[in-house]
C-alpha cells in the first residue's frame, strides 16, 4: 500500500526524450561492466540497474545533447546513483562512520584541478568511475567551471556523513536545516553544473556568483530534491529507515499525516519552481545588463536557463516511469509518444501555476494588533558592558554630527534616544573596549537607518530602479583602500564613510575584503526587499529565510566578532560546512526574534511584506496567532540545532582539522559571542522604543509628514508626499 497518493504537480515545461536514448543505454552498461559498477562484488545486479533505466533519465532531462555528450552525462549519473547506494551498504547499514569519513576523504583526489596531474590507483568502483568521468569532462570546461563542479561534488560526497549523522543519532532535521541541507546531499547543484557542459552553455564567470544565478541554483536544487522526495518516501522512510525526506520533516515538525505532509511538500516544491520563474524573468537580465554580459553570455545563460527547465521536467517524467519509485495512481499531464493525446489530462489551475497569484494578494496596513509572544528558548546569561553610558553619549552626539535626527530626517530625536542602540552593542560584546563599543554602536544605528531608509524613500512610488542605484553608489563609501570618496549627500552616506573609515584602518587588506562584502550583501538584500515591494509580492519562504540572514546586518556583525579570533582559528574552520550551519542557525534565531516584535510595526504602520510571521501566514494559510507559535518552534529548533551542531559536528571537524588547544580554546570563545548575540537581540528588543504600539502611533507620519528626503533617488519620494498631501 502506498502511504499517500501523489498530489497534483505544478508542470509548466514539457517532457521531451533525446533521440540518442538507445545508444547513450548501451554505453553506459558497457562502461558500467568497465568500471565494475556491473559485475562481480556489485551492489546491484543488472536487473536492478535495467529497472533504474539512468539513460532515461538523462534523455529526458537532457533532450538536446549531442550522442557523446549524452553519454558522458548518463555515465555521471550512473556513477552518482550508484555511490549513493555504495555508500548506503558500507556505511549507513553498518554505522560505520570512521569507515565512512576514511572513504570520503580520497574521493576528492580524483578531481584535480589540473586534468593532467596524477590520481591514487582506484580502488573500487566508485574511485575508478570518477576518474574516468572527471578526465573526459573536465577539458571541455573553463577552469572557474572545474572549480565550482568539483567543489559541489566534493559538496555531495561529503554531505552523506551528515545523513549518516542523523541516522546514528536517530534525529529528524527541522524544515530549515532540513532544506538546506538536501541541497548540499541530494546533488542538484551538481546537476545544474552539468547542465552547462549538457547544453554547452557555460554560464558566464562574471555572474556565476551571484545571487540571482545562485537562487537559480538553488530552486533548480530545491524542486528536484523536493519531487524526489515524495516520490521516494515509501521506499527511503518505510523500507530503509531513512530520516532525510521532506515529508517525514513535514510530519514530524507540523504533527501531520503523511497525506497532508506530502501536500504541504508540494506546495514548498511549486513555490521554489514560482521563485526560479521569477528570477529568470525579472532578475537574470538586470544583472546581465548590470555587468554589460556580451551577447554570446547572455545567450549561454539563456540556454542554462533553459537547460534547467528540461531537466525539471524530465525528471518528473523519469520519476513516474522508474521503477525506483513510488509512482502508481499519479496525476499524468504530458505522456508522449503515437496514440497518448486522448490521454493529456486537461490543464488544471495547479499545474498552470495559478497559486503563484497567492504572492501578490497581501492587503497593507491592515490593523494586526500586538501580538502575544511565545516564550523564547534563550537559555543563556546576559552580561552588559560596562562602559555603556559612555558609548550611549558618544553615539547620540555621533548620529547628530551624521544627520540621523536632523530636521526632515527619518528619525526624531527621542525616537533616537529610545531606540538605545549602544544597548544591544553591550550586550552583543560585553568585553569591548569603549572604542569598541562606540563603532559597534555606530554600525547598529547606522544599519538601522538604512533599513528604514530604503522603504521610506523608495517604498511609497515602488522605486525599485531607485533603490537599485542607490544600493550601487555606496560601496564608493567604503573602498578597500582607504582612499577618497564622494562627497556624501543624505546621512546613510555620510555615516557609511565615517564608520568605514574608523574600522576598516587597522584591517589586513584581507580583512577589509571580507568586510566590505558583509556590508555589500546587507545592501543588497535591502534593494532586493524594494524590488519585492515595487511588485507588491511576499517572497517564498526559502528565499526570505535566506535573504533574511543578510538584510538583518547578521553577517556584518559575526564578521566583526570573527576577526579577533582570525590568528588562532584556521581559515578551514571558518570556510566549513558546519560553521556556516552554526552562524545560520544563531542568525535566524535573530531574525525570526526580530520579525515577532516587529511584526506590528511592519505589517500594521509600514505596509511591509518581509516578516517571516506574514509569509508563513500566507505559504500555511494560518492565522496570524498560528503563524506566530510556528516561528516560536522553528527559533527554538534553530536554536537547538545550533547546539547540536556545536555538540555533534564540531568535534569531528576540530579533530579532521587536527585543530590545537588554542585554537579550539578560541572557537569556544567564538560560540560563546554568538551566545551573547543571540540574548543580547532578545534583551534590547525588550527595551527598546522601537515596537510599542504606543510609540508607533506616536510616530505615524502624516501625508505631510514624510520626511523631505534629498540625494540621489529621492525625488520619486518627494513628488508621492507632494501628490498625497
Amino acid at each position: 500500500m502506498q502511504p499517500f497518493q501523489l498530489p497534483e504537480f505544478y508542470l509548466p515545461y514539457p517532457a521531451r526524450l533525446n533521440p540518442a536514448v538507445e545508444s547513450a543505454r548501451e554505453h553506459a552498461k558497457e562502461w558500467s561492466y568497465e568500471m565494475g559498477v556491473l559485475g562481480p562484488g556489485s551492489v546491484w545486479t543488472e536487473e536492478e540497474y535495467d529497472a533504474h533505466d539512468y539513460a532515461t533519465l538523462c534523455a529526458y532531462t537532457h533532450p538536446d545533447s549531442p550522442g557523446p555528450v549524452l553519454d558522458t552525462v548518463t555515465d555521471w549519473y550512473v556513477w552518482v546513483f550508484y555511490f549513493d547506494d555504495h555508500f548506503l551498504e558500507l556505511f549507513k547499514r553498518t554505522g560505520d562512520l570512521a569507515g565512512a569519513q576514511r572513504y570520503l576523504d580520497r574521493l576528492p583526489l580524483f578531481m584535480p584541478a589540473d586534468p593532467a596531474a596524477a590520481t591514487p590507483e582506484p580502488e573500487h568502483p566508485v574511485e575508478r568511475g570518477l576518474a574516468d568521468l572527471w578526465a573526459r569532462t573536465v577539458p571541455a570546461m573553463s577552469p572557474q567551471w572545474r572549480e565550482r563542479f568539483a567543489a559541489n561534488t566534493a559538496a555531495l560526497l561529503d554531505e552523506s556523513l551528515w545523513e549518516l549523522v542523523n541516522i546514528e543519532a536517530g534525529r529528524i532535521a527541522n524544515p530549515i536545516e532540513y532544506v538546506e541541507m538536501r541541497r548540499r546531499v541530494g546533488g542538484a547543484p551538481w546537476s545544474s553544473d552539468l547542465v552547462e557542459y549538457a547544453t554547452g552553455c557555460e554560464v558566464p564567470a562574471e555572474v556565476a556568483r551571484s545571487r540571482p544565478v545562485n537562487v537559480l541554483r538553488d530552486t533548480f536544487a530545491d524542486a528536484v530534491h523536493l519531487r524526489n522526495d515524495l516520490f521516494s518516501y515509501q521506499r527511503e522512510v518505510q523500507d530503509e529507515g531513512e530520516l532525510s525526506n521532506a515529508v517525514l520533516v513535514f510530519q514530524d515538525f507540523f504533527g501531520h499525516d503523511a497525506q497532508t505532509a506530502a501536500e504541504l511538500v508540494n506546495e514548498l516544491l511549486s513555490s521554489r519552481l514560482y521563485q526560479f520563474d521569477h528570477t529568470a524573468v525579472t532578475e537574470l537580465p538586470v544583472l546581465l545588463e548590470e555587468h554589460a554580459v556580451p551577447p554570446e553570455g547572455r545567450l549561454a545563460a539563456a540556454g542554462w536557463v533553459k537547460g534547467l527547465q528540461d531537466w525539471q521536467s524530465g525528471g518528473h517524467e523519469w520519476h513516474m516511469r522508474s521503477s525506483r519509485y513510488m509512482n502508481k495512481g499519479a496525476p499524468r499531464y504530458s505522456p508522449s509518444g503515437l496514440g497518448t493525446s486522448a490521454a493529456r489530462v486537461l490543464p488544471t489551475p495547479q499545474n498552470l501555476g495559478f497559486g503563484r497569484l497567492r504572492s501578490y494578494r497581501h492587503v497593507p496596513f491592515r490593523r494586526v494588533g500586538p501580538s502575544l509572544l511565545p516564550e523564547f528558548d534563550l537559555p543563556y546569561r546576559l552580561r552588559l558592558s560596562p562602559h555603556l553610558d559612555h558609548a550611549r553619549r558618544e553615539n547620540n552626539a555621533w548620529s547628530r554630527r551624521m544627520g540621523f535626527d536632523a530636521p526632515g530626517a527619518l528619525w526624531t530625536e527621542r525616537q533616537l534616544h529610545g531606540f538605545d542602540f549602544p544597548l544591544c552593542s553591550a550586550g552583543l560584546d560585553p568585553d569591548a573596549t569603549p572604542h569598541q563599543l562606540v563603532l559597534s554602536s555606530g554600525w547598529l544605528t547606522w544599519g538601522t537607518y538604512i533599513d528604514d531608509w530604503f522603504p521610506r524613500v523608495y517604498g511609497p512610488a515602488r522605486d525599485a530602479a531607485g533603490a537599485r542605484a542607490f544600493a550601487r553608489r555606496l560601496p564608493a563609501f567604503m573602498p578597500v583602500d582607504l582612499g577618497p570618496v564622494p562627497p556624501p549627500l543624505n546621512p546613510v552616506e555620510a555615516g557609511l564613510a565615517d564608520l568605514w573609515a574608523r574600522t576598516a584602518a587597522p584591517m589586513s587588506d584581507r580583512q577589509r575584503h571580507g568586510f566590505h562584502r558583509a556590508i555589500a550583501v546587507m545592501i543588497e538584500g535591502m534593494a532586493w526587499e524594494s524590488a519585492n515591494a515595487a511588485q507588491h509580492r511576499l517572497p517564498d519562504p526559502v528565499d526570505y529565510v535566506e535573504m533574511r540572514r543578510l538584510t538583518f546586518g547578521s553577517d556584518l556583525t559575526m564578521f566583526l566578532s570573527r576577526i579577533g579570533y582570525e590568528k588562532q582559528i584556521p581559515d578551514a574552520v571558518f570556510a566549513s560546512r558546519t560553521l556556516k550551519s552554526i552562524n545560520d542557525a544563531a542568525a535566524d534565531c535573530g531574525t525570526f526574534l526580530n520579525d515577532l516584535f516587529s511584526y506590528q510595526k511592519e505589517i500594521e504602520f509600514e505596509g511591509e511584506l518581509h516578516n517571516i510571521v506574514l509569509v508563513l501566514e500566507q505559504f500555511l494559510g494560518v492565522s496570524k496567532e498560528r503563524a506566530v507559535e510556528t516561528t516560536g518552534r522553528l527559533m527554538s529548533l534553530r536554536r537547538r540545532q545550533f547546539e547540536h551542531l556545536i555538540a555533534v559536528e564540531l568535534p569531528v571537524l576540530c579533530d579532521r582539522l587536527d585543530l590545537d588547544a588554542e585554537a579550539r580554546a578560541a572557537l569556544d570563545a567564538y560560540l560563546d559571542e554568538l551566545r551573547d548575540w543571540m540574548v543580547a537581540i532578545l534583551n534590547w528588543h525588550r527595551d527598546t522604543s522601537r515596537y510599542p504600539e504606543a510609540e508607533l502611533v506616536r510616530a505615524r507620519p502624516s501625508p505631510r509628514g514624510l520626511p523631505s528626503l534629498t540625494g540621489l533617488g529621492t525625488a520619486a519620494a518627494r513628488l508621492f508626499a507632494e501628490r498625497t498631501s
